[in-house]
């Protein structure tokens, strides 16, 4: 019997933002069934699918506590539930600090509390959330505009992650380092998205961005790898076991890299600007993850 595979999105992006929506037709290739389901559908058996994967469920941070309670309620979730609490919320940069990764300085501001406000620019945006919905950058001649908007935070009783703006960025953006089965794949580069005006799709759901393929230097390998190891040995997994995993980098002043975001629950992997055998390497990992199970 050919295997059911669930490919999980949202009620208003059901199959994706289109950039893996081909994902069903890959696997088929391979004699994998598959279909594209909103994860909150309250029609479908998610228990009996032998392998759910989540993909485009991008509207979780306005439910988060709904959403992880789905999540546990699936057997066959890749990546697994323990995983997706963890990372969707930022907090998960402070553990990787702590674990000697290098990262973006992040501080967690929850409600009520007053942040050590940077000396330079920075961005303020909520611990859970995604597509960069809540992000702002900030000056240090706007902190009153930069106390509306962590009030406004603070209002719908969210914890904000403060970090200071990287100026690198603005040159040459950021490295999304993508890896499938816990091994390198592809990258895209992703230009500044906080200082162009950039607009949030028709769905609502995330900013529009300016992504390009891109060859990452030796430098961005060696820390995108260190930081998925680092992950990987916090949650008490082998790198292999995760499914997908993406790791956004920037440069310092300095020029050394910094983790920005490692992306483990749903994030959008840049196939429409990645090699032709990029998404067939995603569906020959599915099939993996399927054989393992």
């Amino acid at each position: 019997m050919m295997a059911r595979v669930l490919l999980a999105g949202c009620a208003c992006l059901p199959t994706s933002d289109g950039d893996d929506t081909p994902l069903a037709d890959a696997l088929a290739e391979l004699g994998v069934a598959a279909e594209w389901v909103p994860w909150d559908d309250p029609d479908t058996d998610f228990t009996a699918a032998d392998l759910v994967v989540l993909r485009a469920t991008w509207d979780y941070a306005a439910r988060r506590e709904e959403f992880l309670k789905w999540c546990d309620s699936v057997p066959g979730l890749v990546n697994p539930a323990p995983v997706a609490r963890w990372n969707t919320d930022k907090s998960y940069l402070v553990d990787l600090a702590a674990q000697g990764v290098p990262v973006v300085p992040t501080e967690l501001v929850a409600p009520d509390a007053e942040p050590t406000w940077p000396a330079g620019e920075f961005v303020l945006k909520p611990s859970v959330g995604a597509g960069s919905r809540g992000a702002a950058r900030f000056g240090p001649d706007q902190l009153d505009a930069a106390r509306g908007h962590l009030a406004a935070l603070h209002d719908r009783n969210q914890v904000a992650v403060l970090q200071p703006y990287q100026a690198a960025v603005d040159r040459e953006g950021e490295t999304a380092l993508v890896f499938l089965g816990g091994h390198f794949s592809h990258a895209f580069s992703k230009g500044p998205m906080l200082s162009d005006g950039s607009e949030l799709d028709a769905s609502g759901l995330f900013a529009g961005e300016k992504l390009a393929q891109a060859r990452p230097a030796a430098a961005l390998r060696r820390a995108a790898e260190d930081a998925l190891d680092a992950a990987a040995d916090f949650l008490g997994v082998d790198r292999t076991e995760l499914l997908y995993a993406r790791v956004d980098l920037v440069r310092g002043a300095d020029g050394a890299p910094l983790l920005l975001e490692l992306e483990l629950t749903e994030p959008s992997l840049g196939f429409r600007h990645a090699d032709p055998g990029a998404l067939p390497r995603f569906a020959s990992a599915v099939r993996a993850a399927l054989a393992r199970r």
